[in-house]
């Protein structure tokens, strides 16, 4: 590319930006065609091109295959996690998911008393391994154990978060260039991972029973996958969960895959807790492909978290090693203290009552948002909200953030090209429940209203 005609396209960019910031331009709206924008601009359609890539690259727009190219609700900082506070100052923070029973910070401290004195304290401030300690290894054992599956503890490594388990799991099985599968919509934190790690995701068809076993066939088959990220059991963010015939069935079609080696699968577990009658893991019918992923941020508190991963095999090298370069193990003091709630039962009574508290604010919603298309779960802490013609998830996200209101647009999940433009993820878990209920009905009147109505 010449000199001036990079400056061409950076210099129209710029325009369209300013625009964008000066209000003409307003979240939702569409951008002309490439073409007629071109002749428009009396430049190269292959000049348009670099400025619409241009824009997505900045986070000002977002292109939807066979659909154009829209103003985003807002710009989306670089770096910045969905599990961090957003740009838009929300009085309410639908975006946030971190669930908190009633009483959990005089519960959490009463256990952590005895780590306090100064011969127990030194021991817990000492570092820790991958594999952390004995006590560790036990507990956190049984409490991932479900079912027939029972997880060795010689197969546990820590983590300090879930995320680090994920980041490490991916690091230890795909290269950098690799493709990984993930569902069609997924985890965006798994996005900035693959990213970071030049890792390519692949987009996956997903039905009404989850990730769809031809899919995975078939991409395979195309170029070989590296490995496979799926989220079973209440997928984020459609609230689907993988019936056990659908299991079985992704388990025999990743162990047939490839000439030379299966599909490794790494199994995201986090939110498994609130269904305890869930089918079985993944892990339980590819025991020998499969890793892992859970942590106590959701069971117990954001704030001193510990991430889990259960590995194929016993003493894994290359996961462990995966995770000291990336300086992704466990804090010493954070696994003492999870030892101590995991034994105690603290973590169990935690359990117990947020399980109670997503059914309760899963009430809140289907009595709040009754008669729109809303997809939950009455274990789950979030919905998946199809919004109604001719609303746009950016241009909600834009209308509900007008009311004080922070919601996630469905292309926040979008893996690859796949979008999904008409929708939104509500998280439940954080507001108060009164609080919760005005914005759902605020976010019902907002549906109901329209967007030329929000936007005169």
């Amino acid at each position: 590319m010449g000199g001036e005609e990079f400056r061409d396209f950076r210099r129209i960019a710029d325009a369209v930006a300013a625009d964008i910031a000066r209000g003409r331009l307003r979240p939702g709206d569409r951008l002309p065609p490439q073409r007629q924008f071109a002749r428009r601009r009396r430049i190269a359609p292959s000049t348009a091109s670099r400025v619409y890539g241009e824009l997505v690259r900045r986070g000002l727009v977002v292109g939807e295959v066979g659909r154009g190219t829209y103003v985003r609700a807002v710009p989306e900082p670089s770096g910045r996690a969905l599990t961090e506070p957003p740009a838009l100052p929300a009085e309410v923070n639908l975006e946030l998911n971190y669930p908190s029973a009633p009483g959990q910070s005089e519960v959490l401290s009463a256990s952590l008393g005895p780590l306090l004195r100064p011969d127990v304290f030194a021991e817990a401030t000492q570092t820790a391994s991958a594999a952390g300690t004995p006590g560790a290894r036990a507990v956190a054992s049984a409490l991932l154990a479900y079912g027939s599956w029972r997880p060795g503890p010689e197969r546990l490594l820590f983590t300090g978060t879930a995320r680090q388990a994920i980041a490490g799991a991916l690091a230890a099985l795909v290269p950098p260039g690799g493709r990984v599968g993930v569902e069609a919509l997924t985890y965006p934190v798994v996005r900035e991972i693959a990213a970071r790690l030049r890792l390519t995701l692949v987009p996956l068809a997903t039905d009404a029973h989850g990730l769809r076993p031809e899919a995975v066939a078939a991409a395979h088959r195309g170029a070989p996958l590296s490995a496979l990220y799926v989220q079973p059991t209440l997928h984020n963010p459609t609230c689907v969960t993988m019936p056990d015939a659908r299991r079985r069935e992704l388990a025999e079609t990743v162990r047939d895959l490839g000439l030379q080696a299966p599909l490794p699968v790494v199994e995201d577990r986090i939110w498994s807790f609130l269904y305890p009658e869930a089918p079985e893991p993944l892990a339980a019918y590819a025991p020998e492909l499969t890793y892992v992923v859970d942590g106590l941020s959701k069971r117990i508190a954001p704030g001193l978290s510990v991430g889990l991963l259960v590995t194929p095999g016993p003493d894994d090298e290359r996961a462990a090693a995966a995770l000291r370069s990336g300086g992704w193990t466990a804090g010493r003091f954070a696994l003492e203290a999870a030892t101590r709630w995991l034994t105690d039962g603290t973590a169990d009574r935690l359990a117990t009552a947020k399980r109670a508290d997503a059914a309760d604010r899963h009430a809140r919603v289907t009595a709040c948002l009754t008669g729109h298309d809303v997809q939950t779960d009455p274990h789950a802490y979030y919905a998946w909200w199809r919004l109604p013609a001719p609303w746009r998830g950016e241009t909600f996200t834009a209308a509900a953030a007008a009311h004080g209101i922070a919601v996630t647009p469905g292309a926040a999940f979008a893996a690859g090209a796949t979008t999904a433009p008409d929708t939104v993820r509500i998280g439940l878990a954080s507001p108060p429940y009164d609080v919760l209920e005005a914005a759902l009905r605020t976010l019902a009147a907002i549906a109901e209203a329209g967007p030329a109505r929000c936007f005169t």
